[in-house]
């Protein structure tokens, strides 16, 4: 088990990283940017960019993340996609206590994975409170998954709460209401409101790659608010 903290302070009229403790083999990464946003990344592999990777075990594998947002901060979670290899169990937790007038843009992303949803049981529980409290579970004994998930290669959860992201939520809200999914179309999703203007959009498309380009698009004025495209050198999305 590994554990990491993460602490951001105000610094004239920018965000800096207070805390940054990790245990191995987590790792975080804390690069300078152009902008007055603190930008922190994870990684489960210390010499990977990628995605997450789930391998068979007998203990299976456990992900928690859990993040505290005072009032008036912002926090933006876009962790890479995770994928689990043929026979692996996996759990995460994802839990974020929003102070009154935080914001949060968040998302999560699922792949099929190399076996093509072949794992044994995968399973994710998302508690944003008032906003959002969901639990999901991909379990074979429950049906083939690959026979349940269809033409489909990736399922994700786009988030957006808060007054920083009001607009940007309408905005989305609006996309995805204007294009009804075509038959057989590459990407299917639905956005629905929660309460004080928040968004949840949830997503399956034929490829991870489809899957996080369209949350990229969604979610392309994000750079006018960090000071910086956090995407800029990433020409493409693994799976």
């Amino acid at each position: 088990m590994a554990r990491g903290q993460l602490a951001f302070r105000r610094s004239g009229t920018g965000t800096a990283v207070e805390t940054a403790f990790a245990e191995s083999p987590l790792r975080f990464l804390t690069p300078r940017n152009h902008g007055t946003a603190a930008w922190a990344y994870t990684r489960a592999f210390v010499s990977s960019q990628g995605p997450t990777r789930v391998f068979r075990s007998t203990r299976g594998a456990a992900s928690t993340t859990v993040a505290r947002v005072d009032d008036g901060g912002a926090l933006m979670l876009f962790p890479d996609s995770t994928a689990c290899f043929g026979g692996a169990r996996y759990a995460q937790s994802t839990e974020v206590h929003l102070a009154p007038g935080s914001s949060l843009a968040l998302w999560e992303v699922l792949s099929a994975g190399r076996e093509r949803w072949g794992f044994t049981r995968c399973e994710s529980t998302l508690r944003v409170l008032p906003f959002l409290d969901e639990r999901w579970l991909l379990d074979p004994e429950h049906g083939p998954l690959g026979e349940r998930m269809g033409r489909f290669g990736a399922i994700g959860t786009l988030l957006l709460v808060g007054p920083l992201f009001t607009a940007l939520a309408q905005d989305v809200r609006g996309g995805v209401d204007a294009g009804p999914a075509e038959r057989g179309a590459l990407v299917v999703e639905s956005a629905s409101p929660l309460r004080d203007g928040a968004l949840v959009v949830r997503a399956a498309a034929h490829s991870v790659q489809q899957l996080v380009q369209r949350f990229r698009h969604h979610l392309a004025t994000l750079p006018s608010l960090l000071g910086d495209d956090p995407w800029r050198l990433d020409a493409s999305v693994a799976a």
